[in-house]
């Protein structure tokens, strides 16, 4: 892969469509449009044009063309883009005529917005943006790629990462210039930013991971005993019938999820198997999948079966905490003697909401029960953060960040404190792509005016 190639690629999906646009990006794109019978447009201004296979001059199409001579374009390099009619047989008639144009190649997946990083365009966490952007299926997950893709999180960790080098450069003073006294007050101002610093991002870092959770999805299970709706209620959120419903017990053996948009976040909903004691080995696996997987969800459903005697489900029922939804199902064969009776409100020390009584089968209830599991996803999923960590690589370079700051104010020798200062510039460095040791000798050299 070379930044000297010209790659070409179709910008959108494939399929029948009435527009598609096919991308060309590097220095013979020029001839690319030449070589197609197509007059170099005028820059940013769509044009029409008849394009023409340059090996048979056969027509391909009637489309309009985009040009972007470098550097202004989405890659840096010169750009085209062609919108040309979505059949198929139009499609693959262009891109074969790009193909044997000497100097082209296919792009390979990512090639554009990798250019668009290594010219500047972007940087990492931009382009992280941009993908989640093209995969986002919630709103939620759409403004929070493009608070991204506008460089919130970029901004952020400039800011954090121009205070580390501020602290270095007055580090990197001292050491190499001892006999240079600074003030007390400079050397005490040095480490309260440091230790700010460390503070700052450690409240960053303490968000309950909000912003990859809305990147990848609430995850949200449903447990509870054999019958009780589960499956049901599943079908019901899911909005198809994507679990099998029958009145033998233990149907679900294993764990059935879908994704669903609620209230505009997204939503991995998980139904599991029954919990009960069984001696059949497949069922026993089902049992233990739903245990594991009620402890990994960020939000667990626990159903209770209205319909059965009122002697309550202990192992059930122990499931109910502070990130549970207590139901009771078939709430339509349910008299008020026997809400009360089967109501978990004696559930021993267990923090939860309130009981929904619901009957999936009539609808009883649901709009409440919806309401709430909606409110709850949308509380584990604001953060109130401008610039929300969304991927796990952002919350591991900061955490090697402030595991260095913390290093660097106990060291006993400042050569020793400066190297873990490095360390955490690098670590914030890896989160937008840019380290660079330029920047910290214009700070040295502003800052204390060597050499004068």
């Amino acid at each position: 892969m070379s930044s000297e190639d010209t790659i070409f690629a179709p910008a959108t999906a494939p399929g029948r469509a009435g527009v598609a646009v096919i991308r060309i990006s590097g220095p013979k794109t020029a001839k690319a449009l030449d070589r197609m019978a197509v007059s170099l447009p005028v820059p940013r201004k769509l044009t029409r044009a008849a394009l023409r296979d340059p090996s048979s001059d056969e027509a391909l199409d009637d489309a309009l063309v985009a040009w972007f001579p470098a550097p202004h374009s989405f890659t840096g390099e010169d750009v085209a883009e062609l919108y040309i009619h979505g059949g198929r047989a139009v499609l693959e008639g262009v891109l074969s005529a790009l193909n044997d144009i000497g100097g082209l190649r296919p792009a390979e997946p990512g090639e554009f917005t990798r250019r668009a990083f290594d010219a500047g365009k972007l940087d990492l966490t931009q382009a992280e943006a941009l993908a989640d952007l093209v995969d986002a299926e919630t709103r939620a997950q759409a403004r929070q790629a493009l608070r991204q893709m506008g460089g919130a999180l970029k901004t952020q960790t400039e800011e954090w990462r121009g205070r580390l080098i501020k602290a270095l450069a007055h580090l990197e003073a001292v050491i190499d210039f001892p006999d240079e006294d600074l003030p007390e007050e400079t050397a005490k101002a040095l480490w309260q930013s440091v230790g700010d610093l460390e503070k700052d991002i450690a409240a960053h870092l303490a968000d309950d991971g909000r912003g990859e959770r809305v990147r990848a999805g609430v995850h949200v299970a449903i447990v509870g005993p054999p019958n009780a709706g589960k499956s049901s209620l599943f079908n019901l959120l899911a909005k198809r019938d994507a679990a099998i419903v029958a009145e033998t017990a233990g149907t679900t053996r294993d764990v059935i999820e879908a994704h669903l948009d609620l209230g505009g976040y997204p939503v991995l909903i998980a139904d599991t198997a029954g919990l009960r004691e069984t001696k059949e080995a497949i069922e026993q696996e089902g049992v233990r999948r739903t245990k594991q997987r009620a402890e990994e969800a960020d939000l667990v459903i626990v159903l209770f079966d209205g319909a059965v005697h009122p002697d309550r489900d202990r192992e059930t029922e122990s499931l109910i905490g502070a990130n549970t939804i207590a139901a009771v199902n078939k709430a339509d064969l349910l008299d008020q003697a026997r809400e009360k009776e089967l109501g978990v409100e004696d559930a021993p020390q267990k923090p939860r909401s309130a009981t929904h009584f619901v009957s999936v089968k009539t609808g009883f209830g649901i709009e409440l029960f919806l309401s709430e599991l909606t409110q709850r996803v949308k509380d584990l999923c604001e953060s109130g953060m401008e610039a929300p960590l969304t991927r796990p690589r952002h919350r591991h370079a900061l955490q090697e960040c402030t595991v260095a700051l913390a290093r660097a104010q106990n060291a006993n020798l400042p050569e020793l404190a400066a190297e873990d200062l490095r360390l955490a510039v690098r670590a914030l460095g890896r989160i937008t792509g840019a380290v660079d040791v330029e920047e910290l000798l214009d700070v040295v050299f502003r800052d204390f005016c060597i050499g004068k």
